[in-house]
């Protein structure tokens, strides 16, 4: 078995080692060292074309990351070529801190420590404490349950219907405003697709209750930055915990860095680990050649 490794990372050897114990039966080549003429399986992260035009005859390739937005056109590969992506990489543990986070309400009481004010603060109630995740695919499915089992009441948001254990299921954008419209939480956890980016503008945004609060961990170009800040200026929205930008570093002089509202991290909610990615990719490379079928195979048409 050969499989084809690029990355355009500095921790190319860490993967190729990790891949090489797991699949000792492998040779593990990198490009462009080596060609793709004899690959069977191909893993890569934000591979150039000029990679990927050579893949048609490789029986998968494997993309380092759940979202698939980084590759270039994939119209040159043959549709029998599958793309998988990486399923869940710890993104619930980030969204239920986030939204105990809130719910807690840690940061009023970080507010009173700094003013030295000693307050208890009355708990919310649970019951209307709703969360809703925009984007119910592997991972929205995953936060979803978390959340279910945390004893939020947990509503999902998708194109087509899905069925949930005690989660509301809302479809297509006829359904879209009836679900922001309760939602205390958002949480998106979209892909990033010619519909969905801008979708969260101040007109979207204004369909959340008064006083709610955005996660995005999705990707940052589905949010207009100017309008989401206008909302948080005008107490229409109660703040945002903002893991993903449209730029990448987040510029210096953006005024996400310094709102008072706006709690910043950079990029860390599903972060790629390199020992549990090989895991899966190596389970899924043996259940292919076994014949089986496997999971997190990208639909090409929408782009997740």
């Amino acid at each position: 078995m050969n499989i084809l490794f690029h990355t355009p990372g500095t921790n190319g050897a860490s993967w190729i080692d990790a891949l090489t114990q797991a699949l000792p039966e492998a040779r593990i080549d990198r490009w462009p060292a080596t060609s793709a003429s004899d690959t069977d399986y191909a893993v890569v992260w934000k591979p150039p074309q000029e990679l990927v035009t050579t893949l048609g005859r490789v029986k998968a390739i494997f993309n380092l990351g759940a979202g698939v937005d980084s590759m270039p056109d994939l119209s040159t590969l043959p549709e029998s070529v599958p793309v998988v992506r990486l399923d869940d990489a710890g993104m619930a543990e980030q969204m239920c801190h986030c939204v105990l986070r809130r719910y807690r309400e840690f940061d009023a009481y970080a507010d009173q420590q700094r003013e030295a004010r000693w307050q208890q603060r009355p708990r919310l109630s649970k019951r209307d404490f709703v969360v809703g995740i925009l984007g119910a695919g592997v991972l929205g499915t995953a936060v979803a349950g978390a959340l279910v089992r945390l004893g939020f009441p947990v509503r999902a948001w998708s194109r087509a219907r899905k069925a949930i254990p005690r989660v509301v299921s809302f479809a297509g954008a006829q359904e879209l405003d009836d679900f922001l419209a309760a939602t205390r939480v958002l949480v998106c956890l979209l892909p990033l697709t010619q519909d969905t980016e801008r979708l969260l503008d101040g007109v979207r945004l204004s369909r959340l209750p008064r006083g709610a609060y955005l996660v995005n961990v999705a990707r940052g170009a589905l949010v207009v930055d100017a309008e989401l800040i206008a909302l948080l200026d005008n107490n229409h929205l109660a703040g945002a915990t903002l893991d993903v930008f449209r730029d990448e570093p987040l510029p210096a002089g953006h005024p996400f860095w310094h709102h008072p509202r706006v709690v910043l991290t950079p990029h860390v909610s599903a972060m790629t680990l390199v020992e549990e990615s090989v895991a899966q990719i190596a389970a899924k490379i043996r259940q292919l050649e076994a014949g089986l079928p496997i999971t997190g195979i990208v639909l090409r048409q929408r782009g997740y």
